[in-house]
């Protein structure tokens, strides 16, 4: 383009980084690498890289997800939610050199086993808030994503893709419950859940014991909504023991 000097500006890198989280044993769990390679090298950061010249930022978030962990990216076959958070562009976030990067938050229920990539020493879930620092800015972008999942639990059904084909409401419950990290009232959950149209559906005849002496808790499946029509809202504040205020 005439009059256009692209040398007149500096350059700087664009990277992509990926909050990928599932829910293991009753907890919420982040897919984390230890670098191999300075800077921070031997620290926990999230998987991620450089996006190349010929790829979009989806492309490459893809693509390393797949080369760092093992993981196949979101067009592949383990049952993988990904979407774009939002950039991070502090001048100093990379000590290297000016680096750009656009982050992902990514859910995986029953995930494979991970593997580490070329630049990564190894790669783990590991339990949310464990361990820190992170290296960069990651803490900032793993709260970020940590939101975000919230609030997709808030507004679609994709909790239930953490529960067995038929599950009980109890059952769903501790999902929101480990995600939210906030206790829910049991009533009060079960008139929310059955008052969402679409959200669930009762297996006519099915129950299961869920111990103790009451009766067989009544079991349930997916339903077909794919956005939430009232919205399961999270507590407004959460304690410091996780209980809602």
């Amino acid at each position: 383009m005439q009059g256009y000097d692209k040398y007149a500006f500096e350059p700087f890198a664009v990277t992509v980084d990926l909050a990928v989280f599932t829910v293991r044993a009753g907890r919420l769990h982040v897919l984390l690498v230890e670098r191999g390679q300075e800077p921070y090298a031997g620290q926990w950061a999230l998987p991620g890289g450089f996006v190349l010249p010929d790829e979009s930022a989806e492309t490459a978030a893809g693509r390393e997800l797949a080369e760092e962990t093992g993981l196949a990216d979101s067009t592949g076959s383990v049952g993988l939610h990904l979407e774009q958070l939002r950039t991070y562009s502090e001048p100093d976030r990379d000590p290297r050199m000016r680096v750009v990067s656009v982050a992902f938050a990514a859910l995986v229920p029953d995930p494979p086993a991970v593997h580490a990539g070329s630049d990564a020493a190894r790669a783990e879930w590991l339990p949310y808030g464990t361990p820190g620092p992170l290296a960069f800015d990651h803490d900032r972008i793993l709260a970020d994503a940590h939101d975000r999942v919230c609030a997709k639990f808030e507004y679609t059904g994709l909790a239930t893709a953490f529960c067995p084909p038929e599950f009980t409401l109890g059952e769903l419950r501790q999902v929101y419950e480990t995600v939210w990290a906030a206790e829910l009232d049991p009533a009060n959950f079960r008139r929310k859940v059955l008052g969402t149209t679409g959200f669930v559906e009762a297996i006519p005849g099915a129950a299961r014991l869920t111990g103790g002496r009451g009766k067989p808790a009544a079991l349930y499946r997916a339903g077909p909504a794919t956005s939430l029509h009232p919205p399961l809202l999270r507590p407004t504040t959460v304690s410091p023991e996780g209980k809602p205020s």
